[in-house]
């Protein structure tokens, strides 16, 4: 192995041997360091090709067809290898390769190899896989990665298998159509994208004022993984997929991980954090890459709140202007307890809904000292490699902090300061300037979902 490593140094650099031979024979230590730095250069240049030469696809047969069935599942567990295949993703921004959004336990998979099929030929290659497992794992055995392969020349492939060898018989391996193959035009301005919605969720009044709300400032599409809801929810959600607003995308995780309702690891034998949502979230953003102008990173508890602005697209157009080259807003997360109420807006058939009704939360809690508060982002999809939930890892071009006075993250939810007096609460009613539409959308909502009683 030693020696054939050292071969195909020699081969990449005819004149190493040259250079270690002028090497040998300088006397000063000022020369006998250059040379030394000159030759650990070049070793380390003809490592990196080596490298990339072993990423190259390889041709390994000819005239057959591809057999594999193709994957219909969100989630793809690989036979016995601690990985799991959420979709592959068409990547031409650096270079063109296949990149497959997945999950793997951080330290047991080491290797991987995409099998491309080309067609009408017929050709296979095969494509070692580079597995960059995302940094923000928070203690978990398991996290998001990105295994990204080199694709072929001259194939387009539509479909990919994962194998842990570069050889063998995939017939039996599932097959994973390879999205975003066709560049499209933008449908859509802003998608939001939700992950993930688990725990029998519930909230149904304040999803419907959420979703609603969503609508007024500009969102068109709104993704939602979905792991698991009420009887009630679903009708709600049915009717949203029916309307054309809501996209529905499995998240089976609980079928495949010991998941965790927590975000950091506790040491108490889960394998996966928060239901796996940093990797619905870069799933989400590659999803909708090629279709949405922006994609908006937010739970269902959250609404980010222009203050300057009438909507998203005015704020955004105002941002960018003012920011050039950013592709990554974050906007500060506020908590409006929803155990403080204004009083206001009790409207009597929404009693009978069950969720919070955010119009009679408008009182903020202050900001603690010495505590950061958490952002979250609208993004260009088509800048962003790699997301986490409150800041992009990987991404072309800046990230901008938007100033509260522009926007700031609505977020109704339990205190997070329950021991502070109503006094020292801050009164803002910056989400009564939609009072008047959202009133009107969640009661044709609740009629048409047949939720709202009868006055």
């Amino acid at each position: 192995m030693r020696q054939h490593k050292i071969q195909g140094q020699r081969n990449l650099h005819p004149h190493l041997d040259t250079y270690k031979m002028l090497c040998a024979g300088k006397k000063s230590y000022f020369a006998a360091a250059v040379c030394i730095i000159t030759v650990t250069s070049m070793l380390a240049v003809s490592y990196l090709s080596l490298q990339r030469l072993s990423h190259q696809p390889k041709l390994i047969q000819e005239g057959r067809r591809c057999r594999g069935k193709i994957a219909n599942s969100t989630i793809t567990a690989l036979k016995g290898n601690k990985t799991f295949i959420i979709s592959p993703y068409f990547d031409d921004r650096e270079s063109k390769v296949t990149r497959l959004i997945g999950i793997v336990h951080h330290e047991d998979v080491k290797q991987l190899y995409c099998w491309f099929c080309c067609q009408p030929n017929g050709r296979i290659y095969v494509s070692k896989a580079k597995i960059d497992v995302h940094s923000d794992r928070f203690g978990f055995p398991y996290g998001a990665a990105d295994i990204v392969c080199l694709e072929p020349e001259n194939c387009d492939p539509t479909h990919v298998s994962i194998h842990q060898s570069p050889h063998g018989n995939i017939d039996q391996l599932p097959r994973f159509e390879i999205k975003n193959r066709k560049a499209e035009t933008f449908s859509v301005d802003f998608t939001v994208c939700i992950s993930a919605m688990f725990g029998n969720y519930n909230n149904v009044l304040q999803f419907i004022q959420g979703m609603e709300m969503y609508k007024i400032l500009g969102a068109q599409k709104v993704v939602i993984y979905k792991n698991n809801c009420s009887h009630l929810m679903e009708k709600v959600l049915k009717f949203y997929v029916e309307e054309g607003t809501v996209e529905i995308i499995p998240w089976p995780i609980n079928s495949h991980l010991r998941v965790s309702s927590k975000w950091h690891f506790m040491q108490d034998g889960t394998h996966i954090g928060y239901y796996g949502q940093i990797t619905a979230l870069n799933d989400c953003i590659y999803r909708n890459m090629e279709r949405s102008k922006f994609v908006v990173l937010n739970d269902a508890d959250e609404i980010i709140l222009p203050l300057k602005h009438p909507n998203w697209k005015t704020m955004m157009n105002s941002l960018q202007e003012q920011n050039p080259g950013t592709s990554v807003f974050l906007f500060e997360n506020h908590i409006f307890p929803e155990t403080v109420s204004s009083g206001m807006f009790n409207i009597s058939s929404w009693n009978t809904v069950p969720g919070v009704n955010i119009l009679q939360h408008v009182y903020r809690e202050p900001d603690r000292k010495d505590v950061i508060n958490p952002r979250k982002m609208i993004v260009d999809p088509r800048k962003v490699i790699q997301t986490s939930v409150h800041s992009v890892l990987h991404a072309y071009g800046n990230s901008a902090n938007v100033p509260m006075d522009v926007a700031l993250i609505y977020h109704c939810r339990k205190a997070l300061q329950g021991d502070l007096p109503r006094e020292s609460l801050i009164r803002d009613t910056t989400l009564w300037r939609y009072n008047s539409s959202l009133i009107m959308n969640v009661n044709k909502v609740l009629s048409q979902t047949m939720l709202q009683a009868q006055e």
